[in-house]
């Protein structure tokens, strides 16, 4: 699901990079009062498996992937903004590490999986654990991978109608959303059900070891 450097325009990293700066500062903010010394070691450890999770991609059409992300588990267990600012850096070690994603696409990708796939976890599972908290889990989880499986469709469908060569051709990526929406959104149903039992099996570890307790209330 990354999006690689050179297939979106400026035009949209740009303005993506405006809107990143300063979620990126707040989340620093609020980083160090919602982890402790004694937390740190602990989303270390998150933080490396969603680094490894959305390191194990499938090739889709175009030059993108699909992948896991990892960024809803984070989410449930240290908070919407320490899973943001824990993303992005899983993102700019998997730019210069291993090439996935790259750096003007590190706005776009930050956004896109780790924002507002944190927050749409995060809000869900709220919205949703006074019903059943192990059903709130699957469920956030999936629809956090499916809502960033859809942005990250629509802004790739989206460059060969705002970026174009004087001859009418794109500049970037070339295929519409006649191609993105199924390439990406199908195999993420899979991917984001596979993914939801894995956080699932982990945050109830996490809830009897009382790494969340705040979210685990009804759980442990």
């Amino acid at each position: 699901m990354h999006i690689p450097d050179g297939l979106i325009s400026p035009q949209t990293y740009l303005p993506a990079l405006v809107l990143a700066v300063p979620l990126w500062w707040w989340a620093g903010r609020r980083f160090t009062a919602a982890v402790g010394d004694e937390a740190l070691p602990r989303l270390a450890v998150f933080t490396a498996l969603a680094f490894l999770l959305s390191s194990l991609m499938l090739p889709l059409p175009g030059g993108t992937s699909g992948h896991a992300i990892g960024v809803a588990l984070l989410a449930l267990v240290f908070g919407p903004w320490v899973a943001f600012l824990a993303y992005t850096l899983v993102l700019v070690l998997q730019a210069l590490v291993t090439g996935a994603g790259g750096i003007t696409a590190l706005p776009v990708n930050a956004l896109v999986l780790g924002f507002v796939g944190a927050w749409a976890a995060w809000l869900l599972f709220h919205s949703l654990r006074r019903v059943q908290p192990a059903f709130a889990v699957l469920a956030a989880v999936f629809v956090s991978v499916l809502l960033s499986a859809l942005l990250v469709a629509l802004v790739l469908g989206l460059q060969p109608w705002i970026a174009r060569a004087p001859d009418g051709s794109p500049r970037f990526f070339p295929f519409d959303w006649s191609v993105t929406l199924p390439a990406i959104v199908l195999p993420h149903v899979f991917i984001g059900l596979g993914e939801a039992v894995l956080t699932l099996l982990v945050w109830r570890h996490a809830c009897r070891r009382r790494w969340a307790s705040v979210a685990c209330e009804r759980e442990a």
